[in-house]
């Protein structure tokens, strides 16, 4: 069977981004590590959120084998993922407007903390008025997010303005609109969408600058190992114990 074109063509898509991601986009990455450093050495917590497919970056920094063990999931139900029935229902609550005051409301964020916002688009309600609202509580707010959609689409909210208009740090993605990176003839809509690829690398290189900066000051960031390997339970419960009142995912 001879190699796929189209396969090929995607890889060389994901591997260009990532490219002038990390050219382009590494004195923001620096300043985001150094913001998640501070917050660890300060007693902070740290959260990720995102909507949709954009959660799935969230999510792979949270209890993840070499992870940070201070990186807590921010959740909101119906929105994490496609597990909701009907899926487009998690579409819509993204455009919900005060949903965002009510999920601040009722978790543990509190001014000191930092929060990651992933929203390809940023124009939503929702990615929209949880940066607006985590930063009047103060919140450090860090957005990942495609800068492309804020020059070249409208706004979903109110105010009109995006989630890159609402946040400390932006890291953009480079992400074109509609998220497809291939077309072939026979084929009406674009399709191999890279975002996910890209924004979890982001998300991963921000805490690798992270880690990079704690250990220049002298403190050992709280990491997490694998549990496939022998001493990685102990070594997870043991950090998980020391760090228990900045960590939520074991409540």
């Amino acid at each position: 069977m001879s190699d796929s074109k189209l396969a090929g063509q995607f890889f060389d898509a994901a591997i260009g981004l990532l490219t002038r991601v990390r050219d382009e986009e590494a004195e923001s990455i620096a300043a985001a590590g150094a913001a998640v450093a501070d917050t660890v050495e300060s007693g902070g917590r740290l959260f990720a959120f995102g909507a949709g497919h954009s959660s799935l970056a969230a999510q792979d920094v949270v209890y993840r084998a070499g992870g940070l063990a201070l990186m807590n999931l921010l959740t909101v139900p119906g929105v994490v993922g496609v597990d909701v029935m009907p899926a487009p229902l998690g579409s819509a609550l993204e455009r919900v407007d005060g949903l965002a005051s009510a999920v601040l409301d009722s978790s543990p964020l509190t001014a000191g903390d930092l929060l990651v916002i992933v929203s390809l688009s940023g124009r939503n309600a929702l990615p929209v008025e949880m940066a607006q609202n985590a930063r009047a509580l103060g919140l450090k707010v860090i957005g990942v997010t495609s800068v492309a959609y804020a020059e070249n689409t409208r706004s979903r909210h109110a105010s009109g303005g995006f989630l890159r208009d609402h946040c400390d740090i932006v890291l953009d993605s480079k992400i074109a609109i509609g998220d497809a990176e291939l077309t072939v003839p026979g084929v009406e809509a674009p399709f191999a969408p890279a975002s996910t690829v890209v924004t979890s690398a982001i998300m991963q290189s921000v805490l690798a600058a992270a880690v990079e900066q704690l250990v220049a000051r002298g403190v050992e960031p709280p990491m997490l190992r694998s549990g496939n390997v022998d001493g990685g339970h102990e070594w997870n419960g043991r950090v998980m114990t020391e760090n228990r009142d900045r960590i939520f995912y074991r409540h």
